[in-house]
Order: structure tokens, then C-alpha cells, then sequence
């Protein structure tokens, strides 16, 4: 039986909390390299800048007060200054955000301190300390490019800068209609969304038991944001197409009446 690629989650799949699949790119390594290259630049140069101030500062002090402020140096640039870049970007770096790349959990979920700590300790070692050897090995085995840093903090880094192509959305099924205009749908997830568009578009290349099994799945999953449910006996994918026609006009509705009540606005001003 032929299995749709969309539907079978792979190592090379994000999971959202709707169990969908989202079929994001892993970095590749060139790529990897490339960010990798930006950021040790950067850190260099923040630890020559660092160094410089703490050992100007201590110039006339004694030993042990420059010993000092080596470590500090140290742990200020290769833990303090990563971890918060990454921590209040949500996995970004320099390198990552000059390339259209973010590091997201292994569920795909955004990085916390925890995990940036962990990729910033793990990377002194794998990096700095070692070359960047390990990382580089480690990267290059890996389907999905992960250093050390990576497997240690449970990460992943993933290319943001993709092109989405989508389908024609589906229209309406003229049978709910009716249905469709009195039911209260709520906006779908993203993920949840783009995997009904995807399986709508997908529909005329399935065999019988993909179809049903997929779609029946995806109609358990939007059912929680419909009511009241639709006829019984309903197809999942005519229900999805429903769903998706309905919310897609309430949008357009809503975006027109938002653009003449500013169009009045201005009018008024002028």
C-alpha cells in the first residue's frame, strides 16, 4: 500500500502539538559551517574585546586578581554570552540569523535557557577547546547535522527560510453549505492547517486506505475546534474541505470589513 510522504513522520520531521508533521529542512552542513564560522568570528572577537578590558583593569593589580579575571573572561564569553543570545532569540545566534537558521527542540518546540546552556557548555568543548573537530564529525554523521551540543541538549537546527507552496484552497462543498454557515469553526493551528491543505491537494494520488485512514485522522483532530459536528456520514475530506472553505471566507470577510472601517478612518481625516 502506498504511504504519502506527508504522512509517515520520519527523523527528519518536526511534530507539532497536533501531531502533525511539518516537513522543515534540516540545516545542511555547508550551511552549518558557514553559521558556525560567523559565530566563532564574533566570539573571537567579543573575547579579545573582553580580554582587553578585564587585563587593562587589572594592570596594576595583583596576580591572583587577573587569574581572575581570566576565568571571568571565560566563562563571560564562550557560556554567558551565547546562552543569552540564544535564550532571548528562541535559537538564534549571529551566524544562525545571517543564514535563516534557528536550533528548536527535538519536538520542535522553542529552546529554553536549559538547552542553550547545555549547546553553549557542550560547544567550548567541541569547539574551542578541540577545534571544532568533534563538531565537525558529529555534524557530518548526523542526517539531521547535530553536534554534540546538540544530541547533549536534545536540539536541532532547522532552516527557517523555505519556500511553501500550497495548493488551490478548496471550495466549499455545496452539501455544507448550510452547515458550514451555522457553525462556529475556530482558526486551525499552523501546523494542523497546512496538513488539511496538504492532504486536500493530495487527494486525487491516494490509494482508498491512505485516504481514509489519514483523513480520518485529521477529521478527529479539527473536530475539536468545530461545532456543532457536521451531518453524520459526512466524508472526512468533504468535512476538511468544509472547514477550510468556511474559515478561509470568514478571513477574507473579516480582513474586508477591518480594511473599510481604516478606509472610513481616513476618509474622515482627510
Amino acid at each position: 500500500m502506498a504511504t504519502p510522504e506527508w504522512a509517515t513522520l520520519t527523523s527528519d520531521d518536526l511534530v507539532t502539538g497536533e501531531a502533525v508533521a511539518l516537513d522543515l529542512p534540516p540545516a545542511s552542513l555547508g550551511v552549518r559551517l558557514a553559521s558556525g564560522l560567523v559565530d566563532v568570528l564574533a566570539t573571537v572577537a567579543l573575547l579579545l574585546t573582553v580580554i582587553f578590558t578585564f587585563f587593562v583593569a587589572a594592570l596594576r593589580a595583583d596576580g591572583a586578581l587577573a587569574h581572575v579575571a581570566f576565568v571571568g573572561t571565560m566563562v563571560v564569553v564562550f557560556l554567558v554570552y551565547p546562552t543569552t543570545i540564544e535564550t532571548l532569540s528562541r535559537g538564534k545566534s549571529l551566524g544562525k540569523w545571517a543564514f535563516g537558521l534557528r536550533t528548536v527542540r527535538d519536538d520542535a518546540g522553542p529552546i529554553s535557557f536549559q538547552h542553550a546552556f547545555v549547546r553553549a557548555l557542550v560547544g567550548f568543548v567541541e569547539i574551542y577547546a578541540t577545534g571544532g573537530a568533534p563538531a565537525f564529525f558529529s555534524a557530518m554523521m548526523s542526517s539531521r547535522g547535530k553536534r554534540l551540543g546538540d544530541y547533549a541538549a536534545g536540539t536541532y537546527v532547522v532552516r527557517e527560510r523555505i519556500r511553501l507552496r500550497l495548493e488551490q484552497p478548496p471550495l466549499m462543498p455545496p452539501e455544507l453549505a448550510v452547515w458550514a454557515r451555522a457553525a462556529d469553526v475556530a482558526a486551525l493551528p499552523t501546523g494542523l492547517a497546512l496538513a488539511v491543505r496538504q492532504f486536500l491537494a493530495r487527494l486525487p494520488g491516494l490509494d482508498p486506505a491512505s485516504r481514509t485512514s489519514v483523513g480520518t485522522n485529521l477529521a478527529q483532530q479539527v473536530s475539536s475546534y468545530v461545532a456543532p459536528p457536521p451531518p453524520p456520514g459526512t466524508p472526512p475530506e468533504t468535512f476538511l474541505a468544509a472547514v477550510v472553505a468556511t474559515r478561509r471566507e470568514r478571513d477574507q470577510a473579516r480582513l474586508g470589513r477591518e480594511r473599510a472601517f481604516r478606509e472610513r478612518l481616513t476618509a474622515r481625516r482627510g
